[in-house]
């Protein structure tokens, strides 16, 4: 099969007497996957985000673009059901590029993450569903550096997003 998501945000800070700081991310992940059996799928995907946002250390307007590649497995229950629940594990790789406005520092990262992201599946027939990735248990660690200073930067997080900040809708197409 082949699936993918898309995720977008933005948001606006209002503060009286300050100017409104805008915030906003996108990501694209498009993956193939291969039933291994009736429930159990192996999957390889790649990833693309970019988010543009004022970071308060820097002082600055900031974008910063993300890549990786990631490989995983995903269970699925009930996989014959028009509705469905599945969850994946997986473990990724990849890098960031953050830079800022006004500024000639660009900071270069290279990191991997482990994440468990259940998903509800809607199937329209017998090939092609919709899918909602509804949250995320992730950990992370990230090494990052700046183009001014030899100093890196290990940075370590560990969440549970059950919220509507960690949701991505996507399709899947059967072969």
């Amino acid at each position: 099969y082949m699936t993918g998501t898309v995720g977008f945000n933005s948001s606006t800070t209002s503060v009286t007497g300050l100017d409104d700081a805008d915030t906003s991310d996108m990501n694209l992940s498009p993956t193939i996957g291969y039933m291994l059996t009736d429930n159990i799928a192996l999957e390889a995907g790649l990833s693309y985000g970019t988010s543009e946002g004022f970071d308060e250390d820097f002082g600055a307007d900031a974008q910063t673009t993300t890549t990786s590649f990631g490989i995983g497995a995903r269970w699925f229950m009930n996989p014959t059901d028009k509705f469905s629940l599945s969850v994946g594990a997986g473990i990724s790789f990849g890098s960031l590029t953050q830079t800022y406005n006004g500024s000639d520092v660009e900071i270069d990262g290279s990191g991997m993450s482990f994440a468990v992201t259940p998903a509800i599946n809607y199937w329209i027939s017998d090939s092609f569903g919709l899918v909602a990735q509804i949250a995320a248990l992730e950990y992370s660690s990230v090494n990052a550096g700046n183009n001014q200073t030899t100093d890196e930067a290990d940075i370590t997080s560990f969440g549970l997003n059950v919220d509507l900040s960690d949701i991505n809708f996507g399709m899947v197409y059967k072969f």
